[in-house]
């Protein structure tokens, strides 16, 4: 099998190296600033972590090369300004938006779009940095560099924070997993719960959401979806053209876990629906030390980072799986004295999710 070429570094790119070795599957992930001629890429498939990138020596190698799969479907993707548009084209529904240029702007977005909106820069956000909630009547303070390179949306009353992780094979075979309720706080991923059975009407809506984006770019991998459910309907929140945080979950959780589904997809190996026998919970660990008593409780499975510890930074996740509920409820009370006192509340909030 040829080798895959991962254009990053990060704890995906690790990810994708370990579920690539039991399949005899050589993944290199390589950093932007690496030399093109240290970087085994000539008779590889090209992949990327990260969906936007600075132009370097190997980026711009790499540009020019056919094995890079996906390649032009990043920049659309990682600028929220042709995501939206996409969504739109594709008539699939998402928050009420329009592009935020100018100051003058802000009475007819209010008017348009509501009283709470939330301003995201077009590029380069994430985890919670780059975006702002902005009330009607409250001062506007705003960076003057956003106006012309952000969005801008209506803020959404949702009862949940879904994703849908699937992939596509090169000749148009779609699989997806089961719908993953999210929690999220200060806009970063603390904790995700994924039952073999979700809701059968918006795992089906999700299916075919994702289902006409992926066919509709002719992406081959895995791509997540995060929606919110407002009644019951789903609003696509934002896509990312890559494995995702909220399908960490499957490593422990799913017969083949999203690290190992993507390479298949890429290397045109077979596609079957991943199986889910059990409920899956995953906890992010966020700017948090590494505790070595996590490894005494049974179901809990640690993927640490190596990665040096800074407040609000991810360095690990830990992942929980069982049959029984209350086995796993019991697991989640027994992480609440081994984490800082601030994950107690995504901790009971897990619980809750399990019913």
């Amino acid at each position: 099998m040829k080798p895959v070429c991962v254009l990053g570094n990060g704890q995906l790119g690790r990810m994708l190296r370990q579920a690539g070795e039991p399949l005899g599957i050589a993944v290199y992930p390589v950093g932007l600033d690496a030399q093109p001629e240290a970087v085994p890429y000539q008779d590889a498939v090209i992949t990327a972590e990260i969906e936007r990138w600075p132009e370097t020596a190997l980026t711009r190698e790499l540009a020019g090369c056919r094995s890079f799969i996906n390649r032009d479907i990043f920049p659309r993707l990682a600028d929220r300004l042709p995501q939206k548009q996409l969504l739109d084209q594709l008539d699939l529904a998402t928050a009420p938006w329009s592009a935020l240029n100018a100051p003058e702007q802000w009475s007819t977005l209010f008017s348009c779009l509501g009283e709470r909106l939330m301003v995201k820069r077009r590029t380069g956000g994430y985890d919670g940095r780059g975006q702002w909630c902005i009330q009607q009547g409250q001062a506007i303070e705003l960076p003057e560099e956003v106006y012309g390179e952000a969005i801008i949306e209506q803020a959404i009353n949702f009862s949940a924070e879904v994703s849908l992780v699937g992939a596509r094979s090169h000749d148009g075979h779609c699989v997806f997993y089961p719908l993953t309720h999210n929690l999220h706080q200060q806009g970063i991923l603390r904790a995700s719960v994924a039952l073999p059975q979700p809701d059968p009407q918006l795992q089906q809506q999700a299916e075919q959401m994702l289902s006409a984006i992926l066919q509709h770019l002719n992406y081959v991998g895995v791509m997540a979806m995060e929606c919110f459910v407002v009644g019951d309907k789903l609003l696509i929140n934002e896509l990312a053209p890559r494995v995702h945080n909220s399908g960490h979950w499957t490593q422990n959780g799913a017969s083949i876990s999203q690290f190992e589904l993507h390479l298949r997809a890429l290397l045109d190996l077979p596609l079957p629906v991943p199986v889910v026998n059990s409920p899956s919970v995953m906890i992010n660990l966020i700017g948090t030390e590494c505790c070595t008593e996590w490894l005494a409780l049974p179901r809990v499975r640690l993927h640490w980072y190596q990665k040096e510890v800074r407040p609000g930074r991810k360095v690990g996740h830990l992942n929980l799986n069982d049959s029984h509920i209350e086995a796993l409820q019991q697991t989640l009370q027994a992480l609440a004295p081994l984490l800082p006192n601030d994950y107690h509340g995504c901790l009971r909030w897990a619980e809750q999710q399990l019913g």
